[in-house]
């Protein structure tokens, strides 16, 4: 029978990443079944709750603590994590006392020390973003809302505001920005960094800006701003409030030549605001708008189906890629009869969106939990087109982000390698400022440790050489597992629909 343990660490606070990287570390200790640190809000003790390893010490827990709960197969496991944790945590805790002097624990402590900086980046539970956001635009702040989970009223109240301020929110949910060619939470370092950069882009995707700006600098283009909007932004319900003021600010810096959008179709009625918008803004203009109809973008407006092409329209240049077709006649002939299928275990919402419209445009019928196009609701069974979002809320609650922490991504992964009707896996890697170290490290030692017979392993590493995990290292680390490594994550769906074609017609 399960133990379950619970400690409550009064006054400490650590922030998420390092709880759900520790959290993740104590998990796959020996005979932990399950292991979350999370601060006591409420919605946190009801994450706790849902997950099965909240008991009643962990429930006594307030906004200000620090709760460490685990679920193991007996108290000596529960211990040796628990021991683990508390060393852990109490080395951070001294070595983030000794770096005080240097920090701020507040907004009005930050501007103290940097009386002259003009944005803030929240990054607090959702709970309490809205009401940090609102005090960094009453400071006369641009915000940058890293955080989830805050309402749709919050955003546009916050945004409102904002504009009425003549200041900019990003976000809320912004993983990604540029600003002056200066990254910003989840980014890749960007290998051209000139003032000579001249185009912008306006994102309402985190990971779609990282391949847009990453593709772009391959190419030899210069991104000196990435606005991350928001998810939300674009929406009838919000009215592309941020977006619109974008478009304003941009237009007005005379360095920039041309503007790129990246989007989920908007709200129709806030599709004809923006697109009037950039058609009169004085700029070239891409837009790359995920599953929208190019007949309604006007002709003002260059369209792009995809990131690859986006980047390549803005950088006037081809990116260099293999003959896929080649490719996928010489391993179609090593594939079992029995494999049909594709399986896309994603860490990026919008190259998991981007995959499935490929494959559709081949024909492809596709499921997915973040269903884009055609794509039906996922199911359990594995005889399908399968393209999962593993960055989905439904897999993040309690656990880690798997750009943070890959080791959650590696039972789907290992579940894929067995799965005799599996022709093909899927892979992106996302590397960057705020990702994992060594992202591949968990990849590769699962496909060592998987069948002799497997399906074909596509994947696609979003990244450059300057990035701290660098981009050859992590490449070759794939190669030498047996991966095929593709140029773009266009190209990695692309060699797939080349091989399930194939698989079909023979």
């Amino acid at each position: 029978m399960s133990t379950i343990v619970n400690e409550v660490r009064k006054g400490f606070y650590l922030d998420s990443v390092a709880l759900m990287r520790l959290s993740a570390e104590i998990a796959a200790m020996g005979g932990i079944e399950e292991a979350v640190l999370m601060i006591g809000t409420p919605s946190n003790l009801e994450i706790m709750q849902n997950a099965g390893v909240l008991n009643a010490t962990g429930d006594t827990a307030g906004p200000n603590d620090l709760v460490i709960a685990l679920r193991a197969d007996g108290k000596g496991s529960a211990n040796r994590a628990l021991a683990h944790a508390n060393e852990t945590l109490d080395g951070k805790s001294k070595k983030k006392g000794g770096q005080s002097a240097a920090k701020a624990r507040t907004l009005k402590g930050g501007l103290t020390l940097h009386p002259d900086a003009n944005l803030a980046l929240v990054s607090t539970p959702g709970t309490y973003a809205s009401r940090e956001a609102r005090a960094a635009l009453d400071a006369g702040l641009n915000v940058m809302i890293f955080s989830d989970n805050v309402s749709l009223d919050s955003e546009t109240k916050l945004k409102r505001q904002a504009r009425a301020s003549n200041l900019l929110v990003m976000g809320p949910d912004c993983g990604t920005a540029y600003i002056n060619q200066v990254p910003l939470a989840f980014a890749n370092s960007l290998s051209h960094v000139t003032s000579a950069a001249n185009t912008a882009a306006i994102a309402a995707s985190g990971t779609g800006l990282q391949e847009f700006a990453v593709l772009l600098s391959k190419l030899g283009g210069n991104l000196k701003h990435g606005i991350g909007v928001g998810g939300r932004d674009l929406s009838d319900a919000v009215g592309a409030i941020s977006t619109l003021q974008a478009i304003d600010l941009l237009s007005e810096d005379d360095s920039i030549e041309q503007i790129v959008l990246i989007s989920k179709p908007p709200g129709p009625d806030t599709a004809k605001l923006v697109f009037d918008k950039l058609a009169q803004c004085g700029k070239k203009v891409i837009a790359c708008v995920f599953g929208y109809e190019e007949s309604l973008v006007p002709d003002s407006i260059t369209y792009a189906a995809n990131l690859r092409d986006t980047a390549e329209l803005a950088a006037d240049s081809k990116l260099e890629e293999p003959d896929y077709d080649s490719i996928a006649d010489s391993l179609v002939i090593d594939i079992d009869a029995d494999r049909q299928y594709v399986c896309g275990l994603f860490t990026g919402g919008t190259l998991c969106t981007e995959t499935q419209l490929i494959l559709q445009q081949a024909g492809i019928n596709t499921s997915s939990n973040a269903a884009a196009g055609s794509s039906t609701p996922l199911t359990d069974s594995t005889d399908a087109h399968r393209i999962v979002d593993l960055g989905a809320d439904e897999y993040t609650v309690g656990r880690p982000h798997p750009m943070m922490e890959p080791l959650v991504r590696t039972d789907a992964l290992a579940q894929a390698l067995n799965n005799a009707s599996t022709a093909v896996i899927i892979l992106d890697v996302v590397l960057g400022y705020g990702a994992h170290e060594d992202p591949t490290a968990a990849i590769v030692t699962t496909l060592n440790n998987g069948p002799q017979s497997r399906p074909v392993v596509i994947a696609y590493v979003c990244g450059t050489e300057s990035d701290p995990q660098r981009l050859n290292k992590q490449q070759s680390a794939l190669s030498d597992a047996g991966a095929i490594v593709c140029d773009s994550n266009c190209g990695a769906a692309e060699l797939s629909a080349a091989i399930i074609q194939r698989i079909k017609n023979r």
